[in-house]
């Protein structure tokens, strides 16, 4: 069973949230980080980025000392205040799609994390597990919660619609034109029926998040061996997560661009290509694939159709079935010479919900050689590779929501 548990979160108040809620520090570019911590006094990157007061670079244990100190100034000049019960959080996204996400913003288990009871699809990488845990344990917060996955629930369902009928903690617009609200629910028989569904469920999936969520599990191991005292209720044995429904999650491909052909005349490529695939010219029109192990290629100004040969790559397991363990296995290893997808600077990730024109972009202006574009990875292949044990490639999802930093922190 998954324990998910109520918790009172440090939040803005109502009328600076949408000032205070930030995207992720890295998905900045130099420039709109400037324009954000000089404009905006009450932006979480000033929290995030305290070496910004001084004009400097911090890092290491310096910085994370820094944004702790930022942290505590923001709660005596009460932008953040606590909730003073423990709740739940009923929260929604609409983008400027108009698409839209409904979840819950909870506390999970690390123990559930250890158990596979949060079931995982990809790899993390140690140093970073160890950099973040660093990070957590000297702030003592966290501030952006792991995106989590159920199989959707009817109780849990007309319990946020009911509560989507009353009037929102929060409800603001970002300059992206997302539209963000929030409810606190704090009724006990509410609280008992989240909790009662969700123990009901054998695991739940990582949707986004895995190195936060294995940093956080790091945590727990360091606090539960030093606390002679230790009784498993201690704040460190969550970390804050928002649940959403399976039929919510939005899942995008990871076009992958290769900076060059591995020392093969184009040529040379399409006749070692040809061994593995069925090859066709689709001129200067973009082309996107639209099935399972079909792929689309964009070499030399013009787009290929790649189908594979059925006869030529076998599948022993649901990995083996993934497109992109497909591509790396027959593509970018033996023909291209890319090993190691996570630190090769050969290749580079574009998400696909950019679309091919702008991987076209990237070949034409000579920074790639060639790009590969394919269809999104289906929730039931994500969750059956978490099932079986196993780990996709690095970027195999793009996935969304994609949440804000600073409207809900769960300390610890």
């Amino acid at each position: 069973m998954a324990k998910i548990i109520p918790f009172k979160a440090v939040r803005p108040t109502r009328d600076k949230v949408n000032l205070v809620a930030a995207r992720s520090y890295q998905s900045y570019t130099k420039e709109q980080l400037e324009s954000r911590l000089r404009d905006n006094p009450f932006s979480f990157l000033h929290i995030v980025n305290p070496g910004y007061r001084f004009d400097k670079e911090i890092s290491g244990i310096e910085r994370y000392s820094l944004v702790k100190n930022r942290y505590l100034e923001f709660k005596e000049d009460a932008i953040f205040v606590q909730d003073s019960k423990p709740c739940y959080y009923v929260y929604k996204i609409v983008d400027r799609e108009n698409q839209e996400f409904n979840g819950i913003i909870a506390a999970v288990s690390a123990l559930d994390y250890e158990n596979n009871r949060i079931r995982k699809h990809e790899d993390t990488i140690a140093y970073k597990e160890i950099i973040f845990k660093d990070y957590l344990k000297t702030v003592g917060f966290n501030a952006e919660p792991v995106l989590l996955t159920y199989p959707d629930n009817t109780v849990i369902k007309n319990i946020i619609s009911k509560k989507q009928k009353e009037r929102a903690e929060y409800e603001f617009t970002t300059t992206y034109r997302d539209t963000h609200y929030l409810w606190k629910v704090e009724k006990p028989e509410l609280l008992k029926a989240i909790e009662t569904e969700f123990e009901s469920m054998s695991h739940v999936y990582i949707a986004d998040g895995h190195h936060r969520s294995a940093s956080s599990y790091l945590l727990y191991k360091d606090c539960k061996t030093e606390n002679k005292n230790h009784s498993g209720q201690e704040p460190y044995n969550f970390f804050m997560s928002y649940l959403i429904p399976e039929s919510d999650l939005r899942i995008h491909e990871f076009n992958r661009l290769v900076k060059d052909l591995n020392g093969l005349t184009k040529e040379a490529f399409l006749i070692q290509l040809d061994t593995v695939y069925r090859i066709e010219n689709r001129g200067s029109i973009p082309y996107k694939p639209n099935q399972k192990h079909q792929f689309s290629m964009y070499l030399d100004g013009e787009f290929y159709s790649l189908h594979l040969r059925k006869t030529a790559y076998k599948m022993t397991n649901s990995l083996d079935g993934l497109d992109t363990q497909i591509l790396f296995k027959t593509i970018l290893e033996p023909i291209l010479g890319i090993v190691d997808l996570r630190n090769d600077n050969r290749i580079m990730y574009m998400n696909g919900k950019n679309d091919v024109v702008n991987m076209k972009s990237s070949v034409d202006n000579g920074d790639f050689a060639v790009g590969f574009g394919m269809v999104p990875v289906k929730i039931d292949e994500m969750k059956q590779i978490a099932d079986d044990g196993l780990k996709m490639p690095p970027k195999s999802t793009f996935i969304e929501p994609k949440l804000r930093s600073g409207i809900t922190i769960y300390e610890f």
